[in-house]
């Protein structure tokens, strides 16, 4: 999201919004400002507030949350006409520039989950209010860290990381893979992190994602899903040789995701059980 984020900030910044057009309306989560209030208003600058992305047109904010499914796409030409509001259409909504060139805003699968919230200011958005503080911030200190997994008591790490309340923007990939980076298993419980272990899972959330961050810079948007990719030690990696050991990936499944680790790097060659409820094999 900081990637994508960089990269419309180039694109979009000092550029006039013509109109902002809907096709999935389950998708727009707000009615006052209305849509039109942007129309005519000049891109001010893009930013991300953990995974929601913000784009400031004269003051207002356009607000989405792409969910798992969703993606923007930047067009050098965008057509005229609306787009056609459709269940079967991937696309949930179109900005269009005053030059003709535009964002298509769509959204993969049937789960639809993507918001759109026009705001006046970013606060406003239920799910920006409660974000917990940014991993890559200054102020994101490895004494913070250590009060929020003291606060998370027994709870599985893995599940702390990815809490948008707790730690804003890390996710279900990066939480993967920064735990791989720092060999902990993800049911390790928070409250048990301390001394070393906390600073070496410290020193990889802050590595991981600086490099993931790095790489992405001046990459086009259409690009960073397969940069994210080509990077990823286990993530998505389910049955291939882990790069650090050789081990092999595994993957706990659940019912609405699934982790992926290695077992020789993080759980001391033990495999998790696969279940919802799964905890470390004895």
């Amino acid at each position: 999201m900081e990637g994508l984020a960089l990269d419309l900030g180039r694109r979009l910044e000092g550029r006039a919004v013509a109109r902002v057009d809907i096709a999935a309306f389950s998708a727009l989560k707000t009615f006052d400002p209305p849509l039109t209030a942007l129309h005519g208003g000049l891109v001010e600058g893009v930013a991300r507030h953990g995974k929601f992305l913000d784009i400031d047109v004269s003051g207002l904010h356009l607000v989405m949350h792409l969910a798992r499914g969703g993606w923007v796409r930047w067009r050098e030409e965008v057509p005229s006409a609306p787009p056609k509001p459709s269940n079967k259409s991937p696309m949930a909504a179109r900005v269009h520039l005053d030059d003709g060139s535009g964002l298509d805003v769509t959204e993969a699968g049937t789960k639809k989950r993507l918001a759109l919230y026009v705001v006046r200011d970013p606060l406003e958005v239920p799910g920006i209010a409660t974000l917990g503080p940014d991993p890559l911030a200054d102020s994101f200190t490895i004494d913070v860290l250590g009060r929020i997994l003291a606060d998370a008591g027994r709870s599985q790490v893995k599940g702390v990381l990815r809490h948008q309340g707790t730690i804003a923007g890390i996710g279900n990939a990066y939480s993967d893979e920064l735990l791989h980076a720092a060999r902990m298993s993800p049911y390790k419980p928070a409250s048990s992190i301390t001394g070393d272990d906390l600073q070496t899972l410290y020193d990889a959330i802050r590595t991981v994602l600086g490099e993931a961050v790095e790489r992405s810079r001046g990459l086009a948007a259409a690009d960073l899903k397969g940069e994210k990719k080509s990077h990823l030690a286990v993530h998505g990696r389910t049955g291939l040789p882990c790069p650090v050991c050789g081990d092999t990936v595994r993957e706990v499944s659940f019912a609405d995701s699934s982790l992926q680790y290695c077992p020789t790097c993080q759980t001391g060659g033990k495999p998790l059980a696969d279940r919802r409820m799964s905890r470390l094999l004895k």
